[in-house]
């Protein structure tokens, strides 16, 4: 019996990883389509996330009492310079009895209105497209229409809320499969690079691949019953987050396992030691992340409020299949997994590299961190040159689109703001004075709207007025122009006027998301501490690992400006850029010193702070590079979106990861614990502990 005693437990030690395997590989099949089916429950549609709250929202609420259509305005635009043709003004007409036809309209369209040139060149006809359609079919249908017989030489462009809504979705459209491919395919290339293996890249991939489908399966769930939003932008982040945090964790396990494997263990206790030493770590920085991420929470913009319990429903599966299905694979293929490189375990190798900067913060530590301090601190001032006040809806593309080039084409002919009224809600009792009111600079023409008879519509004893805009809707002079009118409607006694509309509703976003900025900064820096102070057991440590990530942060700003100002020729930014910015990089960052400090806090307890640091140091040096690299590649893949929003947030957080992993956390998060010593643990025990050795290398 004795004998045959260990036989169930060798059982075990194959049956278990296999099972988990194949758990993750059924789920893998049932759950994969779902990171496709993302699209169908994705909203782009800006007034959907305000909060019921701002002024814009309760007009958007009370117009429905004037107009139950709830339709989208789309305008088209046809020009020919030097005069529209007989048969140009032929082919609109007949465009108009054609568009009637569609099921996609509210209300047929208004006849082709001629700008007023001598002889005009350019029209317009609005057509309503009704909210119950969708948005992009409708749009792709009336363009469909405009290319029927259209005369030689006349330029007829699609513009208006509508065609740019279906312009951003067409944008976004690239989120599930050209930019999956991207990120798939720069993971794959470093994995072999780092690994130079075959296999390895392809088990990290794979459980990549099953996070993903994970995450995807239960974000559309709760999209699919209303209990969170989710919009292209929030959908792209997921796939690189996902991406980013299931590699990043498996760098740090393979690692960890391989230095086991060289320790002489077999497969199974070298998996089981690996685990052990690295689950902490991996647990906390995923830990750090969820609770970073929720604090978009506390986020007034739905937007932004969706997000945050999408991408930690991303991290939560990307750690899941870290620490279950990769040790899975990996204890069943034990040495395999690195073919066709040997494993030989001959004990602890060295990394010239990281000796070296270990060396460098052993002999001059001050010197280390007084410079790295102060480079960043010159990096961070050009921070004031950043332009996060908001841009323009058009300027929301990198490449040229109808829309845009359309509300350019109306600009030139028409009052820009056609089609895109500003919409001011007022006591019926009021509405000559509010119309006296509206008269403001940037306001073209304002009216109230009437029925077929000329009778001004009246509901509940409200009247609707809608001012027709000079400048396009979504540009700064139009912005300032609401505000104007709002100021002075508002000063109108007993009209309780309010001013909505699409501009309106720009403003009040732009509004919402700099309070969001002021409120959401201070909570993720507060929950990071706090999550610091209970992993390391310490105050200093935390509160120095705290404000390196914040100075990296700020260089990282820093040189974003200039690069988006300079290099670039951005026109600006979102104020979002900076809050995401923040979150991400002040999350992920921790990320990186968790893992060095978690290291470091292990060596020390048996070395002595100095001596464990320069231990830690160059034991994870080389995975940590690597993992910042990666992250930093899968977050450029955002780039290959034609959005301005997420080619900014490609770049500040590639660029902060690798300042982090190359700067911050190899030199000076080490100098600085080297130079504090063992005060750095304070008031934990570890900053009592005496070296075994008053040697600090070894």
């Amino acid at each position: 019996m004795a004998r045959g005693a260990p036989r169930p437990r060798r059982r075990l030690r194959w049956l278990l990883p296999a099972l988990l395997a194949l758990a993750w590989l059924t789920l893998g099949a049932f759950a994969g389509p779902s990171a496709g089916k993302l699209s169908e429950v994705a909203s782009n549609d800006g007034s959907a996330f305000l909060p019921s709250t701002v002024e814009s929202t309760e007009v958007n609420e009370m117009r429905a009492a004037f107009d139950d259509t709830r339709a989208t305005p789309a305008i088209i635009v046809a020009e020919r310079r030097g005069g529209l043709t007989a048969a140009d003004r032929a082919y609109l007409e007949t465009a108009n009895a054609s568009l009637t036809e569609l099921e996609h309209l509210a209300v047929p369209p208004i006849p082709p209105r001629l700008s007023a040139e001598t002889p005009p060149e350019a029209a317009q006809l609005v057509v309503l497209i009704d909210a119950a359609a969708e948005e992009s079919e409708a749009v792709a249908a009336i363009r469909a229409v405009l290319e029927d017989d259209r005369p030689a030489g006349l330029d007829v462009l699609l513009t208006g809320q509508a065609a740019l809504g279906a312009d951003l979705g067409e944008a976004f459209s690239g989120v599930d499969g050209l930019l999956l491919l991207v990120a798939a395919a720069v993971v794959a290339v470093i994995l072999v690079l780092v690994y130079r293996s075959p296999l390895l890249p392809l088990l990290v991939l794979l459980s990549c691949g099953f996070a993903l489908a994970a995450a995807s399966a239960v974000v559309y769930a709760l999209a699919d019953a209303g209990a969170i939003d989710l919009n292209g932008q929030s959908q792209g982040i997921l796939f690189i987050l996902v991406f980013g945090a299931a590699t990043d964790y498996a760098l740090l396990l393979v690692a960890r396992f391989r230095e086991e494997l060289d320790a002489g263990d077999d497969r199974f206790t070298a998996v089981r030691k690996a685990l052990r030493a690295t689950i902490e770590p991996i647990a906390a920085s995923a830990g750090t992340v969820i609770l970073g991420v929720l604090c978009l929470l506390f986020s007034r913009l739905e937007s932004n409020r969706g997000l945050g319990p999408v991408a930690a429903i991303g991290i939560a599966a990307a750690f899941l299949a870290a620490v279950t299905f990769l040790p899975a694979v990996l204890a069943l293929l034990g040495r395999a997994a690195f073919w066709p490189r040997r494993v030989p375990g001959r004990g602890r190798r060295r990394s010239r590299l990281w000796s070296a900067a270990a060396g460098l913060v052993a002999r001059r530590p001050r010197a280390v961190w007084v410079t790295t301090t102060t480079g960043l601190l010159v990096a961070a001032a050009f921070m004031l040159q950043l332009k996060a006040d908001g841009t323009a809806q058009t300027d929301v593309f990198l490449t040229g689109v109808d829309s845009v080039a359309g509300q350019e084409v109306l600009a030139d002919h028409f009052p820009a703001g056609s089609g895109a009224p500003a919409v001011v809600v007022a006591d019926a009792d009021a509405l000559e004075e509010v119309l006296a009111a509206a008269e403001v600079e940037g306001v073209a023409a304002a009216a109230p709207k009437t029925d077929a008879s000329g009778v001004v519509l009246e509901a509940d004893g409200l009247v609707l007025i809608e001012a027709v805009l000079e400048d396009a809707p979504d540009s700064d002079a139009a912005m300032d122009t609401v505000e104007r009118l709002r100021d002075s409607v508002h000063a109108v006694d007993g009209a309780d006027a309010k001013v909505g509309g699409p501009t309106a509703i720009q403003l009040d976003t732009l509004a919402t998301s700099e309070r969001d900025r002021a409120v959401i900064i201070p909570i993720v820096l507060a929950v990071i501490l706090a999550v610091l102070m209970l992993l390391l057991r310490s105050i200093l440590a935390p509160l120095l690992l705290t404000a390196t990530v914040v100075l990296s942060f700020g260089a990282t700003m820093g040189v974003s400006a200039l690069v988006f100002n300079h290099l670039f020729g951005f026109p600006g930014a979102d104020p979002t850029v900076v809050l995401f910015g923040f979150v991400f990089l002040v999350a992920l960052g921790i990320d990186y010193n968790i893992f060095l400090m978690t290291r470091v806090r292990e060596e020390s307890a048996r070395l002595g702070t100095r001596a464990g640091t320069l231990r830690g140091l160059v034991a994870t040096g080389g995975v940590i590079t690597s993992a910042g690299v990666v992250l930093a590649a899968t977050f450029a893949a955002l780039a290959v979106l034609p959005i301005l929003f997420l080619a900014q947030i490609a770049f500040v957080v590639a660029f902060g990861v690798l300042l982090d992993t190359v700067i911050v956390r190899s030199l000076l998060v080490p100098a600085l614990t080297f130079d504090a010593g063992r005060a750095v643990w304070w008031p934990s025990r570890l900053a009592r502990v005496r070296p075994l050795s008053r040697k600090v290398r070894d």
